[in-house]
């Protein structure tokens, strides 16, 4: 029987729904064959472990979200302009999440890191993978911002500000989701601020 020509992409968006939606351990083979309406045969075809399945989800959605943050990483507006929107990009998903599902779904890699990191190893690697590579990202807007004179900090403490805007945004996502309110978001411009410490005013 010939599979469909769209099926292992089916089976990744039902992937990242259900798995945004509900704990990982909750949903089984036959409900993701379901919801992408495929049969247990062609997830096989395609999968040999549920996963598997969460290793192309995990993949797929880095690509998407890291085309997201790189286009506004790469933006010519400061650092700070930069920073802004990208926690406005973050609120919003949340946002969208709840209006249109009644819920704040939090974040992918956060959900998966809390229930699956502990008890799967290539799956946790992918996580930790991806939390470097969020890093990086912002670790290189840092850097250039303070070699610039944008920035007003030691660039030996680029590193460390970097991780800590990353860890405050899962942190602030998973408090959004815990209380269903994308507003506690909020938080992450006065946060960010702070940990920053003052720009340079611009010369006129």
């Amino acid at each position: 029987m010939p599979r469909t020509s769209n099926g292992r992409e089916r089976l990744v968006q039902a992937g990242v729904e259900l798995f945004s939606q509900r704990p990982y351990g909750s949903i089984g083979v036959a409900e993701l064959c379901a919801h992408a309406g495929v049969n247990k045969g062609s997830f096989y075809y395609f999968f040999p472990s549920k996963e598997a399945l969460a290793l192309a989800v995990i993949d797929h959605h880095w690509t998407w979200q890291q085309g997201v943050w790189a286009g506004i990483l790469d933006d010519p507006g400061t650092i700070l302009e930069r920073l802004r929107a990208l926690f406005a990009a973050t609120t919003k998903m949340q946002v969208d999440a709840r209006v249109g599902t009644g819920w704040v779904t939090g974040c992918l890699f956060g959900n998966l890191a809390l229930e699956v990191s502990s008890q799967n190893e290539p799956v946790r690697l992918r996580l930790e993978k991806i939390f470097d590579e969020q890093i990086d990202m912002i670790r290189s807007a840092l850097a250039a911002a303070v070699a610039s004179g944008e920035l007003d900090r030691p660039a030996d403490d680029v590193d460390g500000a970097a991780r800590a805007i990353v860890a405050q945004l899962e942190g602030l996502v998973l408090f959004a989701k815990v209380f269903n309110d994308p507003s506690q978001l909020d938080a992450l411009w006065q946060n960010s601020l702070r940990l920053l410490g003052p720009t340079p005013s611009p010369t006129r």
